[in-house]
């Protein structure tokens, strides 16, 4: 095949299938791989001759996670265009969410961002869009076990606040002599 497409970029014809004649035609051809070629021509499996001939403007698209701003961009687009085409309330992203989307690797690249967005936006129930909604891990790289003395400090502080509204912040304590002091 790869000789048949090299002949057709020298020559620039092609025989329809069933045709006896010959057609010139003047077409630009735009190319796109996710294959290493330069390691493929090492092997032999993909011609050195058709490389230099279809690599006459040379476009890298870097992977989402290598630019930087983008996916959140590109997430809040495909939230706009999903809520619109499925008539579904979703309003945006909740802060954690975009900085899970920011601080995520993607290695499905676009398609995965772009699908797990979709999926959010059919299958939410609140009009901002969670971490969990997005199915993505909710603290890069955090161990567990920080995260749970996160949650437990976190609840701690909410149930010592609550003491405190429902005591109208007076504090009062028993001191170590056993008598009871007021700070």
């Amino acid at each position: 095949m790869q000789v048949k497409l090299l002949r057709f970029l020298q020559d620039q014809i092609v025989e329809r299938i069933g045709g006896r004649n010959p057609v010139q035609v003047d077409v630009r051809i735009i190319c796109a791989t996710n294959q290493d070629l330069n390691r493929l021509m090492a092997e032999n499996r993909f011609r050195e001759d058709l490389y230099y001939r279809l690599n006459e403007v040379e476009v890298r698209v870097p992977p989402v996670r290598e630019r930087l701003g983008d996916a959140v961009f590109l997430a809040s687009f495909f939230l706009q265009r999903f809520a619109a085409e499925y008539g579904r309330p979703v309003q945006g992203f909740a802060p954690t969410a975009l900085n899970a989307i920011k601080d995520y690797q993607w290695p499905g690249n676009v398609r995965e961002l772009e699908n797990r967005v979709k999926r959010a936006v059919v299958m939410a129930e609140e009009p901002l869009l969670s971490v969990t909604d997005l199915g993505l891990p909710t603290s890069a790289g955090e161990p567990k076990s920080l995260l749970i003395s996160a949650a437990r400090a976190r609840a701690e502080r909410e149930a010592l606040q609550l003491a405190l509204a429902q005591a109208g912040s007076q504090q009062s304590f028993w001191g170590s002599a056993g008598r009871r002091s007021t700070p």
